[in-house]
């Protein structure tokens, strides 16, 4: 009870102009943020039906930064704070952060490149160096990816333009290739059979476009096969599993023998060597 005398007791000692201009500054906040707020989830709502992920953040990001800042300018304005006075201040500091932060201005430019390329967009699998995974969202400055093993990775935007990016699930169906050695000896048209087989038989291989089977290098060890197989990116896992079992268990059902290394070991003077 105390403290509401207290407060009731200097709410009316303010003058009528500092409650009028309170209340303004009060409904100016609760009003402009509101309608900060319709406006982004109305653009949002609207894109969604002709846009991609991607442009649908960056017009949300537009709309809510855009309007908090006349928010805040209307704010000022009710407080009497001149903006003319504090548009030339924040031009002073502008030039002084820009010399500061080149790296910052490099990264926006970069960003601006890559949203007008759109090499990919939010929720894509990327591969940049030996970082792999999803993209969560793209920003001015940097994008930002959760591997497969749930890390959070931001990279700048600069990095990105100067680096090989490759876009994971940009087509909907892609080639698994596996290279692995046969022992020599054996009858190359039988394990061309074999593999075909064998690709017929998995439910994730694609018969079009048809596997592709190659005896591609004579090594060392053996002769060097190179078995490649179309799927739908959405199988990916199920295909690579699936079809190492189906290589191993046709190829022992067959006879068929993979290469194994081999060494030569000479006695030289009663010493080994390899």
């Amino acid at each position: 009870m105390v403290i509401f005398h207290q407060f009731s007791t200097w709410l009316s000692s303010l003058s009528p102009d500092i409650l009028a201009r309170g209340l303004r500054i009060a409904l100016t906040l609760i009003l402009g943020l509101l309608l900060v707020r319709v406006l982004a989830v109305v653009t949002q709502r609207y894109i969604m039906r002709k846009s991609t992920a991607q442009r649908q953040m960056i017009a949300r990001k537009v709309i809510s930064y855009t309007g908090f800042v006349l928010v805040a300018l209307a704010v000022l304005g009710e407080l009497g704070v001149k903006l003319t006075a504090l548009l030339g201040a924040a031009g002073i500091v502008g030039i002084a952060v820009g010399f500061a932060s080149q790296t910052s201005v490099s990264n926006i430019i970069s960003g601006l490149f890559l949203i007008s390329e759109k090499p990919f967009t939010v929720g894509d699998v990327i591969r940049i160096g030996t970082t792999t995974g999803i993209i969560q969202s793209i920003d001015l400055l940097s994008i930002k990816i959760r591997t497969f093993d749930n890390l959070f990775v931001r990279i700048p935007n600069e990095k990105i333009l100067s680096s090989e990016v490759t876009n994971v699930t940009r087509f909907p169906i892609r080639r698994m290739d596996i290279l692995f050695q046969v022992a020599y000896g054996q009858d190359l048209g039988h394990i061309h059979e074999v593999l075909a087989e064998t690709a017929r038989a998995n439910p994730w291989s694609l018969d079009e476009p048809q596997p592709v089977i190659v005896f591609n290098d004579l090594k060392e060890s053996g002769v060097e096969v190179l078995f490649g197989l179309w799927f739908s990116q959405s199988d990916f896992l199920a295909l690579k599993n699936s079809i190492m079992k189906g290589i191993t268990t046709q190829f022992s059902v067959e006879g068929i023998h993979f290469a194994s290394p081999n060494r030569v070991i000479k006695v030289v003077e009663g010493s080994l060597t390899a």
